[in-house]
């Protein structure tokens, strides 16, 4: 008997030999089966594997069997496009030549009837701008005739209500000055209006009536204007005429112009203005300021209602021509700088040029002097090679003198040498 302990419980329990040799042999057999399964499993494995192998082998080359003759069909269906694409392309050629000559031929035929039509159109055009354009000539002829027509009517009824106004202005104006200044002269009334505007116009502005009558005339204002400079700027020389309609003698406004022009030379006034209430009744005179430079220079004939405007134009132009002095004295200083620049330019140019001739002259000489000096000093160069060469050639003759030359064809100093040897 045998104590066995079992590993579950670590209990001993007693197994003869019989008992032993049936537990050895249920485990053995049951090891025998678990590796008779596993060697059963392993070998469907490598069955399966082999099955699997097969028909992947079988596959494959059913594969490139299939594959090569797709390829080749592949071939054929390339050839045999080919072969279909030339012949289409051929045919497609021949038809396309065909196409084009009949398409060329519609062309010429299209682009024939096009020209004639483009031609036709064109004339038709032509002449339809042609009638055009003489309408609208015709259309814009009447336009400037009517516009010419009407602004001529214009210009008169313009005109006309500007002289009804103007007579009916001097009219009121005549009516006002019979009853509103009532005594006061024109002289005064044309004072009144110009002090209206002298604190903001004409503030430095002299403005005073003439008394001085030293010349046996006199006129009934003068208007002097001086700028910053005491420059002056405008002159005029007043006559104020006034007549009533009850005055018996009936004077013109020419009358008085020669009396004016005399006395605006003696007060050296540049301009002469009449203002004057004179021949009412003409149009002339009514039509505003009127020039009668024509007749006495730089005189004009007014109306009261002009005073102030002659005086704002002439006072304007004035400080134009004032602006152009300026200007123009500008330019002749900057002239005679000019001049002077160039005056002084010449003077150097002058004094330079006559320095340049004095000191080439000097130059001159001193090169003069150095070529005489270069000549002396080639001739003193040359005397001397040529004492150089005596001087060689004497001592060449110097080191060819021997006793035996010296005493040839003469005995006496042969003998003489002998008996010193």
């Amino acid at each position: 008997m045998n104590d066995i302990i079992c590993p579950n419980c670590k209990k001993a329990f007693k197994v003869d030999e019989a008992g032993f040799a049936s537990i050895l042999k249920q485990v053995r057999d049951h090891q025998f089966e678990e590796e008779l399964q596993s060697r059963m499993d392993l070998a469907n494995k490598e069955k399966e594997s082999a099955v699997q192998l097969a028909v992947a082998n079988t596959k494959n080359a059913l594969q490139e069997q299939v594959a090569q003759k797709d390829k080749e069909l592949v071939e054929l269906n390339a050839k045999a496009e080919l072969y279909y694409t030339e012949k289409l392309t051929q045919k497609d050629t021949e038809i396309s030549k065909l196409k084009s000559r009949i398409e060329n031929v519609d062309v010429e035929k299209e682009l024939a009837v096009t020209l004639a039509v483009q031609k036709v159109e064109k004339e038709k055009d032509t002449l339809a701008n042609a009638l055009a354009t003489k309408d609208l000539e015709k259309e814009n002829l009447e336009n400037s005739l009517k516009n010419q027509f009407n602004t001529e009517l214009q210009l008169k009824e313009a005109i006309i209500k500007y002289k009804d106004e103007e007579i009916a202005r001097v009219k009121e104006m005549k009516q006002k000055l019979s009853t509103k200044m009532l005594g006061e002269t024109l002289e005064q009334h044309c004072e009144v209006e110009f002090n209206k505007l002298r604190a903001t116009a004409f503030q430095k502005v002299y403005f005073e009536k003439d008394n001085d009558s030293r010349s046996g005339s006199k006129g009934d204002f003068i208007y002097r204007e001086n700028d910053q400079a005491g420059n002056e700027v405008l002159s005029i020389m007043f006559e104020m005429k006034n007549e009533g309609d009850e005055t018996a003698t009936k004077k013109k406004n020419e009358d008085f112009l020669k009396e004016l022009d005399k006395d605006r030379n003696e007060k050296k006034c540049e301009y002469a203005i009449l203002v004057s209430l004179l021949e009412t009744d003409n149009e002339y005179y009514n039509t505003g300021i009127v020039d009668v430079s024509h007749k006495y220079n730089k005189m004009y004939i007014v109306r009261p209602q002009f005073f102030i405007p002659i005086i704002t134009l002439l006072r304007n132009a004035a400080m134009t021509s004032m602006q152009y002095k300026a200007e123009l004295a500008l330019v002749k200083s900057q002239n005679i700088d000019i001049t002077n620049f160039e005056e002084k330019m010449n003077t150097f140019k002058e004094g330079f040029a006559r320095n340049y001739d004095l000191a080439s002259r000097k130059f001159k000489d001193a090169i003069d002097g150095i070529d005489k000096t270069i000549k002396e000093l080639e001739k003193t160069k040359a005397a001397l090679l040529s004492s150089e060469n005596n001087l060689r050639l004497a001592n060449e003759k110097t080191e060819d003198l021997t006793i035996k030359k010296l005493t040839h064809n003469n005995p006496t100093m042969k003998a003489m040498f002998d008996d010193l040897q």
